[in-house]
């Protein structure tokens, strides 16, 4: 019978430490948890938004592919640069994403310029293309402007 009563109280106290262990998180856990996910979305956050802008900066790029195809189609076969956009073939462009274009007289040089739906400020981002004839290609030249001009392409930076 002696050695009964120190067994049970070893029952006993294990049964508490076991309710004790089933009973949750503290709030300290908690709280480090919260500051945790707070941390990574002021991280994550300001790299997302500088992501989709650069993405509909290069949507601008895509757009003005349809008039550089045209440019170059009309200075092979003139040996020229075409004084208007119109008789390159281009129609001027706007979208979503792109607030203006223009096509520089005499010169080929494209120029678009970003609608507020990029950055939020119309005119942040422009992008010119400026053609250089080489006799049997066009090889274009990309150039960033405007006033975030970091959210251009590599190729154009």
């Amino acid at each position: 019978m002696r050695y009964l009563i120190p067994l049970y109280t070893k029952i006993k106290i294990k049964r508490k430490i076991k309710r004790k262990m089933d009973a949750g998180f503290t709030l300290i856990e908690l709280m480090i948890v919260v500051a945790i996910i707070g941390i990574l979305a002021a991280i994550a956050i300001p790299a997302y938004s500088d992501y989709m802008a650069r993405a509909k900066v290069s949507e601008m790029i895509t757009v003005v592919s349809a008039a550089k195809k045209s440019m170059a189609e009309y200075i092979l076969s003139k040996n020229a640069f075409p004084a208007t956009a119109t008789a390159a073939g281009i129609s001027l462009i706007t979208t979503p994403m792109v607030a203006s274009m223009t096509v520089g007289a005499g010169t080929g040089v494209i120029t678009i310029t970003s609608s507020a739906a990029v950055t939020g400020t119309a005119g942040d981002v422009s992008i010119i293309l400026t053609p250089t004839n080489n006799g049997t290609s066009i090889s274009w030249v990309c150039t960033a402007g405007g006033t975030k001009p970091q959210l251009a392409p590599a190729s154009c930076r």
